[in-house]
């Protein structure tokens, strides 16, 4: 177990970075942020000099790995980090110097028990990308097929060990610090990011994710996942099938090649519909890097670390909630997010109604490029506050996924409008999803699913009421105090007092 005072000087050391990139000044400016914060915060940046300007993705690319992919990951929270934050944070760029070539080879041959001439026909040493968690070289199999060969970065998993940990405690700390704090749920921001990069760092686990969305995308061709070589692929290495295509970003080249940018944004936005509505699966890295379009026209996914799940019930609440939407149909929206228990029942729906046309009228309609995403955030951000909504963790993926593939897609075609492309797609789905006959098929297999658990319950009921002869229950355990430790701050004001004593040492001996 890492000591508070550990934590705390991780903490003090990447807040002097923040702060020298001006990281800090708008977490003291907010007027939300916990006093304590604030305090530590003025006295992390004691004797730096700030910048006009916070660039907070700099600071987070100097901090590291596992503070990159944070960033990444507060990018999609502008109700936590701010708008401003936020936008600066979608700029983080996941590119890094290579690891050596010596220790990418240790590592594969070290994954396959075998030499690297053995198990590939061709290997090029110098990578063609350098993320934050692995590499990726090109290769040649012995069978003549070209691939890429995804390796994790050495050491990696303990950096980011290390990192989440000293976040679950800060957030825990910053969690007691008022209602606002703990509304915006911090503790499960950092469990949903532990999530994430658990399956980042676990290359077969991602093998495994492109595999079943493969199999799903089979119903829109004009979408393509590689194919996983999986007799070379570990928990270390993923090897994949190579493509070459044009990045979405890229809208000049496109052009060039003759390529349909309207048609590829409306099956990007199709594509992204059907992963999270009917399949409830979804790639959620959806930036213009992981995005290719083949010389046939259609598109290609790559890197699928980050997915998400939404389960069936969610589903049709999220497919609901954007019909509705789309339609002006605010009472509906607003009654399913009582029943979704989003909103506290003790407010009111048609209250709630109106406050959701507050935000939808006014961007009704309109394309894309007409829409502020600001102005649109305050007014969502503002009913959340006012309605005493949670945050959703299991919803941050779809959000974040929501917001990557409008901008994709907008890229593409600037005159794009989300929500009338979407809404032939999700009308015919609900026809399906909610007509007579799926409702009548729903409560048969309740039913029979109700009847298996009969013999269960009457086994439970054995425990519960034994017959004679069987042993007895054990007797009630006492309550017992437990002790409290000393509380954090204690800590928190030694690191920060010797911090804040180094730094003036510092300014007074140059």
């Amino acid at each position: 177990m890492t000591s508070p005072a550990t934590h705390l000087a991780r903490l003090m050391k990447w807040g002097r970075t923040l702060a020298r990139h001006g990281a800090l000044t708008g977490i003291e400016a907010d007027p939300a942020t916990p006093p304590e914060v604030r305090r530590i915060a003025r006295i992390a940046r004691f004797g730096t000099r700030t910048p006009d300007t916070p660039d907070y993705a700099a600071a987070l690319q100097e901090i590291g790995p596992p503070a990159i992919k944070l960033g990444q990951t507060l990018s999609t929270r502008p109700d936590l980090v701010g708008i401003a934050a936020a936008e600066n944070l979608s700029k983080l760029q996941d590119n890094l110097p290579p690891a050596p070539f010596p220790a990418i080879r240790k590592a594969i041959e070290t994954a396959f028990g075998a030499p690297l001439e053995t198990l590939y026909r061709s290997f090029d040493p110098v990578p063609i990308g350098a993320a934050s968690i692995a590499q990726v070289h090109k290769a040649v199999t012995p069978d003549g097929r070209d691939v890429a060969v995804k390796v994790l970065r050495p050491g990696i998993e303990e950096e980011f060990a290390r990192a989440i940990e000293t976040y679950e405690w800060a957030a825990a700390q910053v969690e007691t610090m008022g209602p606002e704090a703990a509304r915006l749920r911090p503790r499960l921001v950092v469990a949903q990011f532990k999530q994430w990069t658990a399956r980042e760092l676990d290359l077969q686990r991602e093998g495994a994710s492109a595999s079943e969305l493969r199999e799903n995308m089979v119903a829109e061709p004009g979408y393509y996942v590689p194919e996983i070589d999986w007799r070379l692929t570990a928990r270390r290495v993923l090897t994949l099938e190579w493509l070459d295509g044009i990045k979405l970003d890229d809208r000049e080249a496109l052009i060039a090649e003759g390529q349909d940018c309207k048609a590829l944004a409306a099956t990007l936005v199709r594509a992204f519909l059907r992963q999270a509505i009917v399949d409830g699966f979804f790639h959620a890295d959806l930036h213009h890097g992981n995005l290719f379009a083949l010389p046939d026209g259609r598109i290609a996914a790559i890197d699928f670390g980050i997915m998400g799940r939404v389960d069936r019930r969610a589903r049709v609440w999220l497919a609901e909630i954007l019909y509705g939407l789309i339609t002006g149909d605010y009472r509906r929206v607003a009654e399913i997010h009582f029943e979704a228990q989003y909103v506290p029942a003790h407010h009111s729906v048609d209250e709630f109604a109106t406050a959701l046309r507050a935000a939808g009228e006014p961007i009704r309609g309109l394309p894309v490029k007409d829409i502020s995403v600001g102005r649109m955030l305050e007014s969502l951000f503002a009913i959340t506050r006012d309605f005493d909504m949670p945050t959703q963790p299991h919803l941050l993926l779809l959000q974040k996924s929501m917001v990557m593939n409008e901008g994709v897609a907008t890229r593409l075609d600037p005159d794009i409008n989300m929500w009338e492309t979407a809404e032939p797609f999700l009308r015919e789905w609900m026809r399906a999803e909610l007509g007579p006959e799926a409702y009548y098929a729903d409560r048969i297999v309740e039913t029979v699913r109700a009847f298996k658990k009969i013999p269960d319950l009457i086994n439970r009921l054995d425990l519960y009421y034994p017959p004679p002869g069987a042993a007895p229950p054990p007797p009630p355990l006492p309550e017992v105090t437990i002790i409290e430790h000393r509380r954090w701050w204690g800590y928190a004001l030694a690191a920060l007092l010797g911090g804040a004593v180094a730094a003036l040492a510092a300014i007074l001996l140059r």
